[in-house]
């Protein structure tokens, strides 16, 4: 199994805190207990039905066009998502008109355009939390509706 390490600062009241919390889960370390409680809140939030806060990055991703190009493009990403300055049919250079397209990487297929980059990415953490319920799997359910509603906000 592939692990991961992080290190947090705490102060001294927090320190304790967790130290406490960790015997009394009988966690032999504050590391696992961290780890369990990230997890309970993470699963929280899904069963709340709140958006996945999702890390966008500036990256280059691979976007299928209108006219079956797959161009490389600047943009951001969030696996398994990304966004870039464009539509479905041509990137558009920044600083002329705005519009953002999604993509789900992948498949390098745009899922949404709309004019703001901001739209994307509240988009991309509907279908996160969606598609989290499918194991990370594109969901069977269709999605439709949900990019319809984010169309509509966006006018």
């Amino acid at each position: 199994m592939k692990v991961a390490s992080f290190s947090v600062r705490a102060d001294v009241r927090q320190s304790a805190r967790w130290k406490q919390a960790a015997e009394a889960h009988g966690h032999a370390s504050v590391g696992s207990w961290l780890a369990e409680a990230a997890d309970r809140y993470l699963d929280g939030l899904k069963r709340a039905g709140k958006p996945l806060p999702l890390a966008w990055s500036k990256g280059r991703l691979v976007v299928r066009l209108e006219d079956g190009s797959e161009p490389e493009v600047r943009g951001w990403i969030a696996r398994p998502f990304g966004l870039y300055h464009g539509t479905p049919a041509r990137p558009i250079p920044t600083g002329s008109t705005h519009y953002y397209s999604l993509v789900y990487l992948p498949q390098r297929r745009i899922l949404a355009t709309f004019r703001y980059a901001a739209h994307c990415k509240a988009l991309a953490s509907e279908l996160a939390r969606l598609w989290v319920r499918w194991g990370g799997n594109e969901p069977s359910e269709d999605p439709a509706p949900l990019l319809q509603r984010f169309q509509r906000e966006d006018l």
